[in-house]
Order: C-alpha cells, then structure tokens, then sequence
C-alpha cells in the first residue's frame, strides 16, 4: 500500500460513512509519519479504521469497501472497519497521532498512530507478521528502543507490559539497526 491509496480509502470511508474524522491504527498508520516508508512496512492491503466519533459505522465500512467487495477488487486494497478495542494502545497515543488530510482525502482527516504506539500495538498483538514488522521498524531505524519502553509504562496489563519488554529487548539485541 502507498500514501495514495491510504488517502484513497480514507475518501471512500468519509464518503461512505458521511463522517470526517478517522483513526487508523493498523499496520498501515505507518503512512502517516512516514509516508515513504520502506517496502517491507508496506505489504498490507487493508487500511484498519474506524470513525472517531461513531465507531460502530466501522461495519459500514467493512461491509462497502472492504476485503472481497467491489472496492477492494476494482482497487487492490481496502478499508477494514474495526472498533478502538482492536489495538492495545498505550496511555497518552491521542496526543501523538499524525494527522493526514490531503486534497485526496476529499475532506475526511485520518489520525494515523504514531510509529512507537503502533509498534507498542503490534508487540501486543505478538502474531509473526507483527513480529517481522517490529523488526523491520528496528532495522530501518523507525523507532527508538528507550521510546518503546517508555511507552510500555502506559500500559495497564503489567503481565503483557514485561512480555513486551522482553520482546523489545530481543529486538535490539538480534538486530542491527541500518
């Protein structure tokens, strides 16, 4: 997936839903920040969102222009609605959204997590394309180790807070980063 497409399906989103604000929080937030991100962060189709102010329009979403409908064939890629209880976020990631609101956006906002509290949400999620992710943020330099364990203080399950730890300092002690 690339910016444009990410802009696109915020469009169709905005369009769909009759709503403005979007919060993407998937694999693909990375845009947001980094909008020319390495290929290997990249090979998602799916833009994970959800409306700010309605989530439950995320169903809408899913149902218009998601995996398999006319929009993801036509396209190549799709909106994936899903709801703020997809991610385990840590505290404080509101304020650290990127903002991204383009004229390809066609009015709708996507508020796009930060690369640490992305990186934070995928060492949660702990599944092997998660893992690879993190690692690649690692090895093209993306994130820093001192901000991830910081951000690991702001989580409420101190159980999966140490196994993120753990996770994080396996990171930096196998890889190099670039």
């Amino acid at each position: 997936m690339r910016r444009e497409q990410l802009e696109h399906v915020l469009r169709a989103a905005g369009a769909i839903t009759q709503c403005r604000d979007f919060v993407v929080i998937g694999s693909q937030a990375i845009l947001g920040e980094h909008p020319h991100a390495p290929d290997e962060l990249l090979v998602s189709r799916e833009v994970d969102l959800y409306p700010l102010d309605v989530p439950a329009l995320a169903d809408l979403i899913d149902g218009t222009i998601g995996e398999g409908s006319p929009f993801d064939t036509t396209h190549g890629y799709y909106g994936q609605g899903v709801g703020p209880e997809t991610a385990i976020l840590p505290a404080g990631w509101q304020q650290r959204v990127i903002r991204v609101s383009t004229p390809a956006t066609g009015g709708a906002v996507g508020f796009c997590i930060e690369t640490h509290d992305l990186a934070i949400s995928k060492y949660a999620a702990g599944r092997p394309k998660d893992r690879a992710f993190n690692r690649a943020l690692v090895v093209h330099g993306l994130v820093e180790r001192e901000t991830l364990l910081s951000r690991c203080a702001g989580l409420t399950d101190r159980a999966l807070a140490e196994r993120i730890v753990a996770a994080i300092n396996g990171d930096w002690s196998s890889i190099a980063p670039a």
